[in-house]
């Protein structure tokens, strides 16, 4: 190999682990409800995989709850599920209206 192609190996691998570590801290929980905290819910819509904010507003009205008002109610049991199979950890609320997620208090463990 030669130098400029071990250069540029190694600018996309830097790359990529920058890149996983601005995911994984976007994901961070601080305590207090961020709908960013949803950004990697993939959501099965007319038989694709959709991100979650293209199907749904998401909102954080409280400190400690997030708000999941889906365009189409139609999919509200589609997102609880998306969403308990995620490993975040959280357990959605379903009204039939709109999901409501506590967002527990940050312990030791979390």
């Amino acid at each position: 190999m030669t130098k400029a192609e071990v250069l540029n190996e190694a600018k996309k691998r830097m790359d990529a682990a920058i890149e996983d570590a601005r995911r994984k801290l976007a994901s961070l929980r601080t305590g207090r409800a961020s709908p960013s905290i949803l950004d990697n819910i993939q959501v099965e819509y007319y038989g694709t995989p959709t991100p979650l904010n293209q199907v749904a507003q998401v909102h954080a009205p409280e400190p400690s709850l997030l708000t999941i008002q889906p365009y189409d109610p139609s999919i509200l049991s589609t997102i609880e599920r998306a969403i308990l199979s995620s490993d975040l950890g959280l357990t959605p609320n379903n009204d039939g209206r709109i999901i409501r997620i506590p967002i527990p208090p940050l312990t030791e463990e979390r």
